[in-house]
């Protein structure tokens, strides 16, 4: 698989985990790649937080509290990429 299509496909899971702590507010399929999680999507502290558990559980991936912070939560595109640099340094 290439890493095009691994990017893309990621991306699609984490605006689905996304759609899921927005109560369905915003379909999956609505949510841009650049969209800013918190800004134009309204993802509060405590969706930020649901967000961040289910995309562990989805992913298999542990993430790293201490890096972390508001700014990985700007973009899909953005925090996709955090997650797929987990996967990769976990094999």
């Amino acid at each position: 698989m290439s890493s095009a299509t691994q990017f893309t496909q990621t991306e699609a899971r984490v605006r689905g985990v996304l759609a899921e702590v927005l109560a369905g507010k915003i379909p999956p399929e609505q949510i841009t790649v650049d969209a800013d999680m918190v800004q134009e999507l309204g993802l509060d502290s405590l969706q930020a937080i649901q967000f961040l558990l289910r995309v562990e559980d989805e992913f298999d991936v542990e993430l790293d509290y201490e890096t972390l912070s508001l700014d990985h939560l700007r973009s899909v595109r953005y925090f996709t990429a955090e997650v797929l640099g987990r996967l990769v340094g976990e094999k």
